[in-house]
């Protein structure tokens, strides 16, 4: 589970298992990640996250998926303990 959000969002709330790498240091930080394992990307509402699932695809990460609805709509469907912004 890759979260592209910003740190002051992550603290709010989080999916269990999560790795933070917000959006904005992920051009240099995403070789970090492995590539032999599925990626969910996750950001709040998905907008984020499916620009970064697009930008993992490009790079040639062939498990890349956007979590549609991001930690809402997990907090809200899944989670109700998750605190929501």
């Amino acid at each position: 589970l890759l979260d592209v959000r910003e740190p002051w969002e992550f603290q709010i709330c989080r999916i269990e298992g999560s790795e933070l790498i917000p959006i904005r240091a992920l051009a240099v930080r995403f070789e970090e990640l492995d590539r032999e394992r599925p990626i969910v990307c996750i950001c709040h509402h998905g907008g984020r996250s499916a620009h970064v699932t697009m930008f993992l695809m490009h790079q040639g990460f062939a498990d890349v998926y956007n979590l549609t609805g991001g930690v809402d709509a997990w907090a809200r469907q899944v989670d109700p303990a998750m605190p929501v912004y």
